[in-house]
C-alpha cells in the first residue's frame, strides 16, 4: 500500500516576496515583479526586461569558506531551505537524528561557469579559476551545497528538466516516499536570475519587448502577448510520509495526491498538445479521483508565449470537457521563473489554497481562439478550493503535473 504524501513547510525566495506572508498578499493584490533593466539593454539583450528579485546576505548563516562554493542559485536556495524547514518545525537536531534527503531542480549554472573560464582564459591558468570554480560550475551545486550545510543524509540529487525542472523534483520525491525509500524529503528549484544564464534565450527572440509598460508585458492566454520574461530565485518545500509528520507533530499543509508526468517526443522548442494532455490525464488517473470537479483551480505553465500558451489552453480544454475549471498563470505576476517555476507555483498555489481566494491572471484581457476555450481568471476572487492542479513543462518536451489536495 502507498504511504500517504504530505507537505510540511514552504520557503521561497521570489520577486512577490521573501516571505510566505508578503508573497500571499502580493498574489492577492496582483503585485507584479516585472522591471526593465537598463543594464540588460546596454549589454545587447534584444528584450531588457526581467524581475526584480532581491539578493540575500547568507554572511549570519553560512561561513565565508563556505559561501565560496555558492552560485548565486544557491544562495537563494539555501534561504527558501533554511525558511521551509522552519515553517515545517524541523530542526538541526531532528535533521541529524533522521535520514532527510534533497531533490532540486537546476539547469544551468552560467554566470559561475562563465567567470572562472573567462579567469582561464585571461591568465592562461586553470588555477586562475579558483578552487571554488568546480563546485559552483556543476549544476548539482544546490544539492551539493545545501546537502553539506544542513547535514542531510537521505537522497542527493539534481533534477535538470529545464522548466519542468522542480516539478519533476517534487514528483520524485513524493513518489520515494510513497514507495518506503525516504521518510523526508527537501524538494524545489532554483534559478540565476543574472543575464548570462538568459543571454541566449533572448537571442532566438522568446522575451517580450513590451519594454514601456514592465508589469504589462507577462500576459499568458492573452492575444496580444509577444514573450515571456525572464525571472529567478528559489522554492522550497519539505516533504513526508504522513504517519511520521502525524507522529512528530509536523504542522501540515497539503498532500500530495498523484503526479503525471509525460515527454512529447517532438520538437525540441516548440510545444504541442498531445504531450501536456497525457500529464494532466495520468495525474488524475494516478490520483483515482472520480470527480474532476473536486479540483478546483488549475496553475497553467503558461509562459506568455504565442507558441506555448494555446497548446496548453487546448490540453486543459480537452482534459476537463464540459468543466470549466478556474485556470490561471501566477508567470503573468512572476514573470518565467524557469527551472523553480515548479515549485514556486506549487507554493503560489498553496497558499492561495490555504487563503480560500485565487490570484488573477494579470493582463488577460482578450483571449485568442484556443485560449477562449478555457475558463482563465482576470482578476483575483475569493474562492475556496481544496484541490488544485499544477503544471509545468520544457523544453525537449518534458512535462510534468502534480494535484494537490488541502489538509484543514
Amino acid at each position: 500500500m502507498k504511504r500517504r504524501v504530505v507537505m510540511t513547510g514552504m520557503g521561497i525566495w521570489s520577486c512577490l516576496g521573501t516571505t510566505l506572508e508578503e508573497v500571499r498578499d502580493a498574489l492577492y493584490q496582483g503585485k507584479s515583479g516585472v522591471i526593465f533593466s537598463q543594464e540588460r539593454k546596454d549589454a545587447g539583450f534584444r528584450s531588457g526586461l526581467c524581475t526584480n528579485v532581491p539578493k540575500p546576505d547568507l554572511k549570519p548563516f553560512v561561513k565565508r569558506n563556505q559561501r565560496h562554493f555558492m552560485p548565486e542559485e544557491a544562495q537563494y536556495a539555501y534561504m527558501a531551505t533554511k525558511a521551509a524547514l522552519e515553517n515545517a518545525k524541523m530542526d538541526q537536531d531532528f535533521i541529524n537524528d533522521h535520514e532527510v534527503g534533497i531533490i532540486y531542480g537546476n539547469d544551468s549554472v552560467a554566470e559561475a561557469t562563465m567567470r572562472a573560464m573567462d579567469k582561464f582564459r585571461e591568465f592562461k591558468d586553470t588555477e586562475a579559476c579558483g578552487s571554488g570554480a568546480i563546485f559552483q560550475s556543476m549544476n548539482s551545486n544546490i544539492t551539493m551545497n545545501l546537502a553539506c550545510l544542513f547535514h542531510l543524509k537521505g537522497i542527493n540529487l539534481t533534477t535538470s528538466a529545464a522548466c519542468a525542472s522542480s516539478s519533476q523534483a517534487i514528483g520524485l520525491g513524493a513518489l520515494l516516499i510513497q514507495q518506503g525509500l525516504q521518510d523526508y524529503v527537501i524538494c524545489g528549484g532554483a534559478e540565476e536570475n543574472n543575464m548570462y544564464g538568459i543571454a541566449s534565450f533572448d537571442g532566438i527572440q522568446a522575451f517580450s519587448i513590451r519594454e514601456s509598460e514592465p508589469t504589462k508585458a507577462s500576459r499568458p492566454f492573452d492575444r496580444d502577448r509577444d514573450g515571456l520574461v525572464p525571472g529567478g530565485g528559489a522554492a522550497t518545500v519539505i516533504l513526508e510520509d504522513y504517519e511520521h509528520a502525524v507522529k512528530r507533530g509536523a504542522p501540515i499543509l497539503a498532500e500530495i495526491v498523484s503526479w503525471g508526468f509525460s515527454g512529447n517526443g517532438d520538437h525540441i522548442s516548440t510545444p504541442n498538445v498531445a504531450g501536456p494532455a497525457r500529464s494532466l490525464q495520468l495525474c488524475i488517473e494516478h490520483s483515482g479521483l472520480d470527480d474532476l470537479r473536486k479540483i478546483g483551480y488549475v496553475n497553467a505553465h503558461a509562459t506568455s508565449t504565442p507558441a506555448g500558451d494555446g497548446p496548453e489552453a487546448l490540453a486543459i480544454a480537452q482534459v476537463f470537457g464540459d468543466y470549466k475549471v478556474p485556470v490561471t498563470s501566477t508567470k503573468s505576476q512572476t514573470g518565467h521563473e524557469m527551472w523553480m517555476a515548479g515549485a514556486s507555483e506549487m507554493i503560489y498555489s498553496t497558499l492561495m489554497m490555504k487563503n480560500g481566494f485565487i490570484a488573477g491572471n494579470i493582463n488577460f484581457e482578450n483571449p485568442d481562439e484556443n485560449t477562449a476555450k478555457i475558463n482563465v481568471i482576470p482578476e483575483t476572487i475569493e474562492q475556496p478550493f481544496d484541490m488544485f492542479l499544477e503544471n509545468s513543462f520544457g523544453f525537449g518536451g518534458t512535462n510534468s503535473t502534480i494535484l494537490v489536495k488541502n489538509i484543514k
